[in-house]
């Protein structure tokens, strides 16, 4: 670990940070239209049965796949509620991209890439920030309870607070490795409940961190944990 220290905690870093993927489907619409049947009289004698069945089973196709048509519909709006109160942030210089919740604003924080914070609710936030890295792998640094446990202790909490870690796992996008944790943090008024992921590309080490106040867990995690795994990064 000390490859990792090196690295990545004696620099520039701030220590005190106060602060399934959501996927879209792209649909197509299809319009169907059933050209109306008119009966016809030939040599003035009615159409046969065999052309009033035609034009009903037409017709019968036609109901059918505008069913499907508008089931169809209502998956996409369906994909889409599941995006509903998020807003979403896309940094192309960088090579990330994440969701945060509706009515978070943008602040500027020294050592911080990007910041969103409810003004009412200051512990509910969420920051990114990268620095330069050597390694090519996230593996590289370490299992995730290893890596996880030193970048909270160092870097996502300041020395005086007691740290707990819940959790540390693996994942899999598009071929990048990510690790993404769970701790909290115990301040002498507070206990703030944290999420964050962090991965290595682009010669960069990224860290996307979000949480709120403890006792406002129960009903933020959802929300905390739709911007975590929304977190990707691309190549730059």
């Amino acid at each position: 670990m000390a490859s990792l220290q090196n690295s990545l905690f004696l620099n520039s870093l701030p220590q005190k940070l106060h602060g399934r993927f959501v996927c879209c489907r792209a649909g197509v619409s299809f319009l169907v239209r059933a050209e109306q049947a008119h009966g016809s009289s030939i040599n003035g004698h009615a159409c046969s049965s065999e052309d009033r069945l035609g034009r009903r089973q037409l017709l019968s196709g036609s109901a059918f796949i505008t069913w499907i048509s508008l089931a169809d519909m209502n998956s996409m709006s369906f994909a889409a509620e599941t995006k509903k109160g998020f807003l979403s942030v896309s940094d192309k210089k960088d090579g990330y991209s994440f969701v945060y919740p509706f009515g978070w604003q943008e602040v500027v924080i020294d050592g911080q890439d990007k910041v969103f914070k409810d003004v009412i609710e200051p512990l509910e936030s969420v920051s990114v920030n990268l620095i330069p890295t050597s390694k090519e792998d996230i593996r590289d640094f370490g299992p995730p309870q290893q890596v996880a446990e030193t970048l909270i202790k160092k870097v996502l909490a300041p020395s005086n607070q007691k740290t707990k870690l819940i959790e540390a796992s693996e994942h899999d996008v598009n071929g990048k490795a990510y690790y993404t944790f769970e701790f909290v943090a115990q301040a002498p008024n507070y206990t703030r409940h944290a999420l964050s992921t962090i991965a290595v590309a682009n010669g960069k080490f990224y860290t996307l961190t979000t949480g709120a106040n403890e006792r406002r867990w129960e009903k933020m995690k959802d929300k905390l944990r739709t911007v975590v795994e929304s977190f990707t990064i691309s190549s730059v």
